[in-house]
């Protein structure tokens, strides 16, 4: 006799992200009305979750930090030229626009810290005592100056309960630092990957995998440092597209706003979308209205 399947519990997975996908930056807010919340099975049972409003309503009125440069990877020259975009069109709406800051969390330790933290969250638990082992001798073999992303990767696969309360100490001072830089602007401006949409690599060995930026090949999961800079300390991000590259595919760049303060991107995203536009069918694929479906992302 076959056991029924277990049920499906709430389970709080560390840098586990999920998000809807819509058309318009309103639909949006929409749907965060909908889905956000706590479980009602768990937390639900003890407080209800109430969002702040955005903390602007015109684009004259935001205060924005711009990236489009990160030092571990290159920034492909489509995706640069999509933030320049979403910043022109910033400037031209009034906004007040910085490339720099000072209190920005370091980059490098930010993408460290998330690669550790996500591969061993994801991968360490599930691995047979051999490999883990392996994966150990591994570790302890690189050496204390090998800073990659490739190391930072390895290590995070066997970190030690130690190593792990130490990272979590570490990105409890990154979440600070963005609290200090959200007191001075309200969104973060910058890409989601360095490249435009790209082709799928179907190699079963993830590690092996590589991605072109300009035609130079970096590790596939290098690209991640983009979308960890939100995740790591929790940040809410709205994807928006800036435009299409060279070849016609589409470009995206994020908007990372104050944790939280999920309402406030997602209002400097309708405005965005009034001056550079919004979502356009790709060429040759016609859509219809009721068509359109809402998907969970992480």
């Amino acid at each position: 006799m076959v056991p029924p399947p277990a049920p499906a519990l709430p389970v709080d997975l560390d840098l586990a992200v999920a998000g809807p996908m819509a058309r318009t930056a309103r639909d949006l807010a929409l749907l965060l009305d909908v889905m956000a919340g706590p479980d009602p099975l768990t937390h639900g049972i003890a407080y209800d979750l109430t969002l702040p409003p955005a903390r602007h309503q015109r684009l004259a009125d935001f205060r924005v930090l711009v990236l489009d440069a990160h030092p571990l990877i290159a920034t492909g020259s489509a995706v640069r030229a999509g933030v320049n975009r979403v910043a022109d069109a910033l400037v031209d709406g009034g906004a007040r626009v910085e490339r720099h800051s000072h209190l920005l969390p370091d980059l490098t330790e930010a993408a460290t810290l998330y690669t550790q933290m996500l591969f061993f969250s994801s991968s360490a638990a599930r691995f047979p005592v051999e490999s883990y082992e392996q994966l150990r001798t591994r570790a302890a073999g690189l050496s204390p100056d090998d800073q990659s992303l490739d190391a930072a990767r390895l290590r995070g696969m066997v970190l030690s309960h130690l190593d792990w309360i130490e990272a979590t100490n570490r990105r409890e001072l990154h979440r600070h630092g963005w609290r200090q830089l959200f007191a001075e602007f309200d969104a973060v401006v910058c890409p989601i990957t360095p490249t435009p949409a790209f082709p799928h690599d179907h190699n079963p060995q993830l590690l092996e995998r590589r991605i072109d930026i300009d035609g130079a090949e970096y590790p596939y999961f290098d690209q991640l440092v983009w979308a960890g800079l939100a995740t790591l300390s929790g940040l809410p991000a709205t994807a928006i597209p800036a435009g299409r590259s060279p070849a016609g595919l589409p470009v995206g760049v994020q908007l990372i706003g104050p944790m939280f303060e999920d309402r406030t991107p997602l209002r400097l995203a309708e405005l965005l979308e009034q001056r550079i536009g919004g979502f356009q069918s790709p060429d040759g694929w016609p859509l219809r209205q009721e068509g359109c479906k809402i998907q969970l992302t992480s």
